[in-house]
C-alpha cells in the first residue's frame, strides 16, 4: 500500500536519530512545495514531485496537503491515559485557593482516581481510554508513553496495563506501556509506607514482570510520596528487571530526583519545575532527556520549568501532555506547545524538536519515529495552514487538518477515518 501526499507549502521536520541539544534544538528542515510517499507504514521519499515521478510510479493513494503544512506525527512522552472518574470538584477547590498537595492530604487527588478506577470494569476503563486517544489522534499524536498508576493495588494495576494493551492492538495510536504502580502510597498503607515499597519490590513488580505488561517504569520521587532512598529501591529493583526507567523528578519540591534519575541512567526526568543548578548540570552531562509538562504547570497555576535554562545549559528538552485527571486534563500537543513558548520561552521550532524527535528520543524511539525521513515509521501531521507558526500563532484550535499514521489516512478534515 503507497500513499503520496502532495501540495504542501511546507514539509518541516527535525532530522537525525538522536535527541537534539542547545542550538541544535531549533535546527529544523524545510522543503518548500515537496512531496512525501509512504509504502507498507514506511517513508520511502521526502523531495520534489519532479524527482518523484522520475524515481516512483503512480501511489495507491493521493492526500492533497492543499497549501498546508506537513509536520512529523506529535510524540507525547509523558501521559497517563486509562481512569475512571473525574476531579472538576477538585478544580474548583484550587481555584478557591486550596493546594495540590493540600486536597491531597485530605485524601483527594491521585487517590481520589484510584478509588473511582478500582471500582470500574475492564470495559469502561477500555472505553474512556478510546475516547481520550481519539482526542490525541485528531490533534496530530501518533505515539504516546501510557502510565499505569491509579490502581495502587496489584488487580488493578494489572487491568490498566492490560488496557493499555488492548488499545494499542485497536487503536491507530501507539502507546508504549510503563509500570507507575509508585504513583502514590495507596491509603491502607499511609500509617507504614514502607510495606506498599516492599510491596512493590516483592509482589507487584514482579507479576508485571512475569505478564511481560511493561516496558518501563515509573516513579513519583516527592516529598510525602517516595523520598529518594525508596526511589532509588524501586528503580534499581525495576533496572534489575530490565525495563527502562523514568522519573517523575523535582516536580513540586527541589528533592533531587534529576540527579538520582541521571545517575541511575533513566531516559527521561520530568515536570523539573523545582529542578536545581546540579540537577540541570547532571542533565546536560547526561543522555537522560527533560521532559517539560507546561500543562501541569498552567492547571495548577505552579511555576514553569526552567526551559531557557535547560536549553542553554546544553539539556535535551522534550515537551509532553501530562494528561491526566488531575493536573492536566488535555490531549492537545498544539496546546503544550503554544504554552512551552508563551509561558516557558521555548522558540518555536524549538518548541517543535521538542514535540516530535526529542520526545521520541525520551522514550527510546528516536531511530523510528520524530522526524520526516526515509526509512522513519510514515506518521505524519497536515496542518490546515501553510506554515508550522500557525500551531502557537492560531493558538486555542486544533491547527490539524489530516493525520497519517502508519502510511495510512487515520485523520481527514479534522474527523477519525
Amino acid at each position: 500500500m503507497s500513499l503520496l501526499i502532495r501540495g504542501a507549502h511546507q514539509v518541516v521536520s527535525p532530522l537525525g536519530d538522536r535527541a537534539r541539544r542547545g542550538t541544535e534544538l531549533a535546527a529544523l528542515e524545510i522543503r518548500p512545495n515537496a512531496v512525501v510517499r509512504c509504502e507498507e507504514g514506511m517513508i520511502v521519499f521526502v523531495g520534489n514531485e519532479a524527482e518523484h515521478r522520475q524515481r516512483f510510479g503512480d501511489a495507491d493513494e493521493t492526500l492533497e496537503a492543499d497549501g498546508g503544512c506537513v509536520l512529523p506525527g506529535f510524540v507525547d512522552p509523558h501521559t497517563h491515559p486509562v481512569w475512571a472518574g473525574s476531579r472538576e470538584d477538585e478544580f474548583d477547590r484550587r481555584l478557591r485557593g486550596e493546594t495540590y498537595m493540600d486536597i491531597a492530604r485530605a485524601s483527594g487527588g491521585i487517590n481520589a482516581t484510584v478509588r473511582a478506577t478500582r471500582s470500574a470494569s475492564s470495559e469502561e476503563l477500555l472505553a474512556g481510554t478510546f475516547a481520550r486517544l481519539d482526542s490525541f489522534l485528531v490533534h496530530g499524536t501518533t505515539t504516546i508513553e501510557a502510565k499505569s498508576g491509579y490502581g495502587l493495588d496489584l488487580e488493578t494495576e494489572v487491568r490498566m496495563l492490560e488496557v493499555i494493551h488492548r488499545a494499542d492492538e485497536a487503536h491507530p495510536v501507539d502507546l508504549h506501556p510503563t509500570c507507575l504502580a509508585a504513583h502514590e502510597v495507596p491509603l491502607e498503607h499511609r500509617d507504614d509506607p514502607e510495606v506498599w515499597v516492599r510491596r512493590l519490590i516483592e509482589e507487584i513488580h514482579p507479576e508485571i514482570v512475569r505478564r511481560g505488561l511493561a516496558e518501563a517504569v515509573d516513579v513519583f520521587c516527592e516529598e510525602g510520596v517516595f523520598d529518594l532512598d525508596q526511589t532509588r529501591r524501586l528503580l534499581a529493583d525495576a533496572r534489575d528487571h530490565g525495563w527502562r526507567i523514568h522519573l517523575h523528578a523535582d516536580e513540586l519540591t527541589p528533592l533531587g530526583g534529576t540527579v538520582l534519575a541521571v545517575e541511575l541512567g533513566a531516559l527521561s526526568a520530568d515536570h523539573l519545575m523545582c529542578v536545581t543548578a546540579e540537577g540541570i548540570a547532571a542533565l546536560a552531562g547526561s543522555d537522560t532527556v527533560a521532559i517539560l509538562l507546561p500543562g501541569t504547570s498552567f492547571f495548577l497555576r505552579s511555576p514553569w520549568a526552567p526551559a531557557r535554562e535547560l536549553v542553554e545549559a546544553g539539556c535535551a528538552v522534550a515537551l509532553a501532555t501530562d494528561c491526566n485527571p488531575g493536573s492536566s486534563p488535555t490531549e492537545s500537543m498544539p496546546a503544550i506547545l503554544a504554552l512551552a513558548c508563551l509561558g516557558m520561552g521555548l522558540g518555536l521550532a524549538e518548541a517543535l524538536t521538542a514535540a516530535t524527535l526529542n520526545a521520541a528520543a525520551a522514550i527510546g524511539r528516536a531511530h523510528e519515529l520524530g522526524s520526516i525521513e526515509e526509512g522513519k515509521r510514515a506518521d505524519l501531521v497536515i496542518l490546515g495552514a501553510p506554515t508550522y507558526h500557525h500551531l502557537v500563532y492560531h493558538y486555542g484550535v486544533n491547527p490539524v487538518r489530516h493525520v497519517v499514521k502508519a502510511g495510512k489516512i487515520a485523520v481527514r478534515d479534522g474527523q477519525r477515518t
